[in-house]
């Protein structure tokens, strides 16, 4: 997924919008979407902000063109006002002359800028181990934070904040704290969710074409006639899976069992359901 799009990922994950709102406003699969977020845990990451007297892009590019033209090293750092050990060093870590390209600088650039400071339970073998303890035990990182507060006062190789607790838990490829232990958490979630996340009145479906439920005509809405039936899948634990038909006005209940999941299978079987076909489907009153 380019950077680009990642970055408009990010602005809709922290406006609130769902996996399933943000796969069609980018046009990626809700599960492309998922692997971004749990890479860092549902907690977007910082907005990187270059360094001053960072080379740019535009200088790079002109260091490129210069290069392109045999135009020594003093020239160019001196048409750019950089030090002649500035752009020697640009030019030497990025291939020599043969091989400089402006973006491809660019990039390992962005790339050695990344230093992340190692988190106080990377820092503190004894920290992680009574968080871990704790967490194990159901205590949540609100409650483990106040908790060493109150025991260390003052003590900074044994305080911590909830935040960071939260973030240790859902970054997993960190590997600071086991992965089981999200779900010892109040919600149980893979990843965390921004406080303004809320899927209230956002379409979910990922049917191409589908109608939401809203716009049931007005008999099938009252249970007025027979012929209206609605539909669903139960999915079994031993990759077996169900699918049901109910009559709104009569709750008569076809169901059908499915070779596989998927569409291609699923829909012919519901289709010759109500037909009677007593090879696909059993009927129950309602």
């Amino acid at each position: 997924m380019p950077e680009e799009m990642k970055d408009g990922l990010w602005r809709r994950w922290r406006a609130g919008e769902s996996i399933s709102v943000i796969s069609r406003g980018i046009g990626k699969p809700p599960g492309s979407v998922f692997t971004v977020l749990k890479y860092h845990g549902g907690i977007a990451p910082a907005v990187a902000r270059a360094r001053p007297g960072r080379l740019t892009l535009a200088e790079r590019e002109e260091i490129s063109r210069e290069i392109s033209a045999g135009t020594p090293v003093r020239a160019i750092a001196a048409a750019l006002g950089r030090s002649v050990s500035t752009i020697s060093r640009e030019i030497t870590r990025n291939g020599g002359r043969d091989a400089y390209r402006a973006l491809g600088a660019a990039g390992r650039a962005r790339q050695r800028a990344r230093r992340p400071k190692l988190s106080a339970l990377q820092r503190s073998p004894v920290l992680r181990q009574i968080v871990v303890e704790l967490l194990d035990q159901e205590w949540s990182p609100e409650q483990i934070a106040g908790r060493l507060r109150r025991l260390h006062p003052g003590d900074p190789q044994v305080t911590i904040s909830h935040e960071s607790i939260y973030r240790a838990v859902y970054t997993s490829r960190w590997k600071v704290i086991p992965r089981e232990l999200s779900q010892k958490l109040r919600t149980g979630r893979p990843i965390r969710k921004n406080k303004h996340n809320s899927v209230k009145g956002q379409w979910r479906s990922q049917i191409t074409g589908a109608r939401p439920i809203e716009q049931r005509g007005p008999e099938a809405d009252a249970r007025l006639a027979l012929g209206h039936l609605e539909g669903d899948l139960i999915i079994g634990g031993k990759t077996s899976q169900v699918a049901t038909l109910v009559d709104r006005k009569s709750r008569y209940l076809f169901l059908v069992a499915a070779r596989s999941r998927h569409t291609n299978t699923v829909d012919p079987a519901l289709i010759a359901a109500p037909q009677g076909d007593s090879r696909a489907a059993g009927g129950v009153g309602g």
